[in-house]
């Protein structure tokens, strides 16, 4: 891993810790973390590790308010506005990798998917996809998930935030046992989403 650094957006400095592939990455992914936790969640760690051992190079991202020392998470368009710029400047870092995924747990993946097309990604991974407040199912927020990319939604089949509906593009996997925090079995939920990789054809091996 290389050491972590901040990156200056328009809402304050984030944060991105960095960990490549021993080989060329055969692509890029990012991603982002739960409104009130860190990047250092079980899943998002597992995710990293099954990543990087199939050949890609994977960016967590700290938001600006979590490095500013707050739990309370920013509003939706200030989070998007940080998102978008560490994005731009990561593209530039990693101008060789050929790929760009994106992605997160609980409020990282909704900013993953509310920004996939504006900043160039091929797919999108959501872990723990709140799909709506606890107990108000009429508030959904599936329409975010409408990117038309390709995207992975991997829940818990106990998340009080619900669980989506698969569509078009969006493969959804429900985890057993598991609830809103994926932490029962983080490396069972990183198999998963190294076999999605695998099937669109963005590891190396």
């Amino acid at each position: 891993m290389l050491p972590n650094e901040e990156i200056n957006t328009p809402r304050g400095p984030a944060r991105i810790d960095t960990d490549l592939p021993a080989g060329l990455a055969a692509a890029l992914l990012v991603l982002g973390h739960g409104a009130g936790g860190s990047v250092d969640a079980p899943d998002l760690l597992a995710v990293r590790d099954a990543a990087v051992a199939a050949g890609l190079a994977v960016v967590r991202v700290t938001q600006p308010y979590r490095v500013g020392g707050r739990r309370a998470p920013a509003p939706a368009g200030h989070l998007d506005e940080g998102w978008t710029a560490v994005l731009a400047a990561l593209r530039d870092r990693h101008a060789d990798v050929p790929t760009l995924l994106v992605g997160g747990r609980s409020s990282g993946a909704r900013v993953a998917c509310r920004t996939a097309r504006a900043v160039g990604a091929a797919g999108v991974l959501a872990l723990a996809f709140p799909l709506h407040p606890p107990g108000r199912p009429e508030r959904s927020r599936a329409a975010e998930l409408a990117t038309g990319l390709p995207t992975l939604v991997v829940n818990g089949d106990r998340d009080p935030f619900g669980v989506p509906e698969p569509g078009p593009a969006v493969q959804v996997v429900t985890r057993p046992g598991e609830t809103h925090d994926l932490r029962r079995d983080p490396g069972g939920t990183a198999v998963v989403v190294r076999d999605w990789l695998r099937a669109h054809g963005w590891t190396a091996d």
